[in-house]
């Protein structure tokens, strides 16, 4: 059963190029399908969340990232009869046109593309599914619903907005997307906070200690001694992260709920209208925000992740260099089109592997940085 604010299928803006109904399956069923089996969803796997893939193999990775949003995100929708399909074809596309080597590579490819227009992960995660996907006769990209295009395009500045018809028009006039984009956002914070947290702790570059600097890890963490004193440190993060999901994620229900009852919308086209309705409470909000500041500054800034990311941009670089030199180092589709110019440079960057950028780079300058 569908809450009347959520996104209904049979009530759908539709798609790009007109397609007829598929006789199983509903719109955002099928846009979720057609996501898993694209190109740029596969490669996920070799792309960075914070470690490279060489550095461990159960560090978490771009899709094992999308996979965490997208439970927590189908866990909350179901609760408040919001279209789960959808907000899982949004948390599986949400990363899609992300770079290798993470943030870093992003950096490195807008500095590239400075004087073209700048590179920015969530619009080329658009423009993957809207153009880059080579899967279908009868158009480019993967023709998915606008519905599931509105929840990819996260940010996007007016310039580009200007250009992407509907899809962009709430970055011009102020307004919010679905409710399920709405969730995808959020569910995206939660899961990556909670599993940095685990990932830094496995790697060493954080400490159990350092956790009681902050208040939503430290309360459960020692919660958990106390009930479990003789439990192995890593069961112990195990079950403080598990409970400080588990809170998050009602927290989110509680706040949204009373969101909601305060603005009583009555149709999605009214969720556009209303303020962000998908929300934390605020002080589980500012205990979230304090988390997020404790894993910039000692996790994501850290002395061995900044090292390695620097390389990561080092590479992203130099093969920019070397492509815009002889573009005809990429494969011929790349650069047959010379309508795209430095563009199909980045897409084609942007589409790397961390393992295939290094390969690559490697080939190029004789180098090897990892």
């Amino acid at each position: 059963m569908l809450a009347p604010y959520a996104c209904d299928p049979a009530q759908s803006r539709g798609r790009r190029h007109p397609e007829p109904d598929a006789p199983t399956r509903n719109a955002f069923q099928r846009d979720r399908d057609r996501i898993v089996h694209s190109t740029a969803f596969r490669r996920l796997v070799y792309k960075t969340q914070v470690f490279l893939n060489h550095e461990g193999d159960l560090f978490r990775t771009r899709l094992t990232h999308s996979l965490e949003v997208a439970q927590l995100g189908r866990s909350i929708a179901r609760v408040l009869d919001l279209h789960e399909d959808l907000v899982e074809a949004i948390a599986l596309a949400h990363d899609l046109g992300h770079t290798p080597f993470g943030h870093a590579g992003q950096d490195a490819l807008h500095e590239c593309m400075r004087d073209d227009g700048g590179f920015e992960h969530n619009l080329q995660s658009l423009r993957v599914i809207d153009e880059l996907e080579e899967r279908y006769p009868g158009f480019d990209g993967l023709n998915l619903s606008f519905e599931t295009r509105e929840g990819v395009l996260k940010h996007c500045s007016r310039t580009n907005a200007q250009r992407l018809g509907d899809v962009g028009r709430r970055f011009l006039d102020g307004t919010r997307p679905s409710l399920e984009a709405q969730l995808c956002n959020l569910a995206d914070e939660i899961a990556y906070n909670a599993h940095d947290i685990d990932d830094g702790v496995r790697s060493g570059l954080l400490h159990f200690e350092q956790l009681d600097e902050v208040p939503l890890v430290a309360r459960y963490r020692h919660a958990v001694l106390r009930e479990h004193p003789a439990l192995p440190p890593k069961r112990v993060l195990a079950e403080a992260i598990r409970r400080m999901l588990s809170d998050q994620v009602y927290d989110v229900i509680e706040a949204t709920r009373q969101a909601l009852d305060r603005h009583h919308p009555r149709h999605v086209d009214e969720v556009r209208q209303l303020p962000g309705l998908l929300c934390f409470t605020e002080t589980m909000r500012r205990e979230s925000d304090t988390l997020k500041r404790f894993l910039r500054a000692n996790l994501y800034r850290h002395p061995q992740v900044v090292e390695t990311t620097e390389r990561g941009k080092q590479v992203v670089r130099e093969l920019f260099a070397a492509y815009d030199q002889d573009p005809r180092e990429m494969p011929a589709d790349h650069w047959q089109d010379g309508r795209k110019g430095r563009r199909a440079i980045a897409d084609y960057i942007a589409g790397m592997t961390d393992r295939f950028a290094i390969r690559e780079h490697e080939r190029l300058t004789g180098s090897r940085l990892f």
